[in-house]
C-alpha cells in the first residue's frame, strides 16, 4: 500500500508533462492563482465538477466520478465517465479550449483508463477529450506508448518531489497565459541566471 505522500494526483501528471515547474509549484508549495483561463476552465467543468450520473438512452453517464490505482498509486477523479449498454467505459475529460491535440491532456485522460481498469477489471481502449469552445470531442487511443508515459510521468513526479529541488523556469510561450507566472517569476529567474541548475524547492519555513 502506498503512503499519502506517495501518491500522485492524476492532474499532476497533466501539469508536470505541460511544465514541471508548474507541476512542482501546484502540488508541492500549493501554489494556485486564478485568470481568464483558469476561470475559463472551471466554467468549463460546472457540470462535469458535480457528483451526479444520469441516463442518455442505454448508456449511464456518471460526473465526477473518484478513481483511483494501487498500483500506480493514483488518485483523482474523472469529469464524465460513459458506461455503454454493451459494457464498454469510456471517460471523457473536459477542457475550456478549442478542439486541439495536447498530449498532457492525452496522458491525463489515459491515466485515468489505467485506473478505471484496476476498478472494474475491464480493458479500456479509447475515450475522448471534449473541447468546450468548439463544443467538439477528439477521441484518444490509449495506446501502449501511451501508457508507458504515463507511468514514466508518474515515476519523475515522485522523484521531483522527493527530491526537494524546484525544476527550473521554462520561460517561453507557455508562461504567457500561466497563472502561476508572478509566483514562478520565470525572467527574474531567467535573467539572473538561476536557472542553470534547479532552485530550492521548499521555503526555509518549511524546514
Amino acid at each position: 500500500m502506498w503512503q499519502e505522500e506517495d501518491l500522485v494526483m492524476i492532474s499532476a501528471i497533466e501539469h508536470y508533462s505541460y511544465c514541471q515547474r508548474q507541476c512542482a509549484l501546484i502540488h508541492v508549495e500549493q501554489v494556485f492563482e486564478e485568470n481568464i483561463y483558469t476561470l475559463r476552465g472551471t466554467r468549463a467543468h460546472e457540470r462535469a465538477d458535480v457528483p451526479n450520473w444520469e441516463m442518455d438512452g442505454a448508456t449511464r453517464i456518471e460526473r465526477a466520478l473518484p478513481l483511483w490505482s494501487d498500483r500506480l498509486g493514483l488518485t483523482g477523479r474523472a469529469d464524465t465517465v460513459e458506461f455503454r449498454a454493451d459494457g464498454t467505459i469510456f471517460p471523457v475529460e473536459y477542457k475550456h479550449g478549442p478542439r486541439r491535440e495536447q498530449v498532457h491532456d492525452d496522458l491525463q485522460l489515459c491515466a485515468q483508463a489505467m485506473c478505471l481498469e484496476e476498478i472494474f477489471g475491464k480493458p479500456i481502449t479509447c475515450g475522448a477529450i471534449y473541447h468546450h469552445s468548439s463544443h467538439r470531442r477528439r477521441d484518444v487511443s490509449f495506446t501502449e506508448d501511451l501508457r508507458a508515459q504515463v507511468e514514466q510521468v508518474i515515476k519523475a513526479i515522485r522523484e521531483m518531489r522527493f527530491s526537494g529541488r524546484m525544476p527550473p523556469p521554462v520561460n517561453d510561450k507557455r508562461c504567457t497565459n500561466c497563472s502561476l507566472v508572478d509566483a514562478c517569476v520565470p525572467d527574474v529567474l531567467t535573467n539572473a541566471g538561476k536557472n542553470a541548475g534547479v532552485d530550492r524547492l521548499y521555503s526555509v519555513s518549511d524546514e
